[in-house]
């Protein structure tokens, strides 16, 4: 059974928000953390480190700069040789999450992904979490009285985004259990539903509900590209939860349209979970 959550390090402010998100993550499962980083020198300038003599030294930096403000948390570090993608894969795999920076700047500028991300995204059999440069842990919360949203303000609800037609429980038992984790709720977006023999939302959810009795859930029907309403929806959102098809198509791996619009577009924490 996988036990720990996994991030990808390199000194770049986005994988800083990353490691913060994960360790985050990691004592919320109360699981150890992983922080790695692939391959020979990084190429970013470690200023917010002491040590600036090496990987391992940054990494022990960060994750003794992590344990400092979150006390309950269990962290190692670890250098892999190789390329980049094949490592972080193969990383994942034995992960409950592997979480990634990404140089997200939202709907005017585009692109939550860059190569590596995307790569690994489209690879990877176990979720991925994207975390955009700039976003700290705060930014998951609602504002308190004085618009100011902190860390010790409730959490924004998780979205998640669901195929009625074809329902899978890896992405919905993930996102429930992301929720349940937060004391959040729930939004569960889908595509309008057909006349004809397939699920309707309160039957797919209804399982689910029973297990999660905690989890407050709103169901909402996308208007138009369910992707777009899912980049919408993380105005508002702690996380937004979609999936991926496991298997590969004819051209290799992808991530299907309408996670390929949230990774782009969306403002808050994505995590992919494969399935299929």
């Amino acid at each position: 059974m996988p036990g720990f959550v996994a991030v990808g390090l390199d000194g770049s402010p986005e994988s800083l928000a990353a490691a913060d998100w994960a360790a985050h993550e990691a004592v919320a499962q109360e699981v150890p953390l992983r922080v790695v980083h692939v391959g020979g020198r990084p190429p970013y300038d470690y200023s917010l480190f002491e040590d600036t003599s090496g990987v391992v030294p940054m990494l022990r930096a960060a994750v003794a700069a992590l344990t400092d403000r979150l006390p309950g948390l269990r962290g190692s570090v670890e250098r892999l040789p190789g390329q980049v993608v094949p490592a972080l894969v193969d990383v994942a795999r034995e992960a409950e999450s592997l979480v990634l920076g990404s140089r997200g700047l939202g709907r005017t500028t585009g692109l939550l992904l860059g190569s590596v991300a995307s790569a690994v995204v489209a690879r990877a059999e176990r979720p991925v979490v994207l975390v955009r440069g700039g976003a700290g842990a705060a930014s998951e919360h609602l504002a308190d009285a004085s618009g100011e949203a902190s860390v010790a303000t409730p959490y924004r609800d998780v979205v998640v985004g669901v195929d009625v037609r074809e329902p899978d429980d890896t992405v919905l038992g993930f996102a429930f259990a992301a929720a349940r984790r937060r004391a959040a709720g729930l939004r569960v977006v889908h595509g309008p539903v057909l006349p004809g023999p397939v699920a309707c939302p309160e039957n797919v959810l209804g399982p689910w509900q029973a297990k999660f009795p905690e989890v407050e859930v709103a169901v909402e029907t996308a208007i138009g590209h369910v992707g777009e309403h899912l980049a919408d929806a993380s105005r508002d959102a702690s996380l937004v939860v979609v999936g991926r098809r496991g298997r590969r198509a004819r051209l290799g791996p992808r991530v299907g349209p309408v996670a390929d619009t949230v990774l782009r577009h969306a403002l808050t924490p994505v995590a992919v979970v494969p399935h299929g």
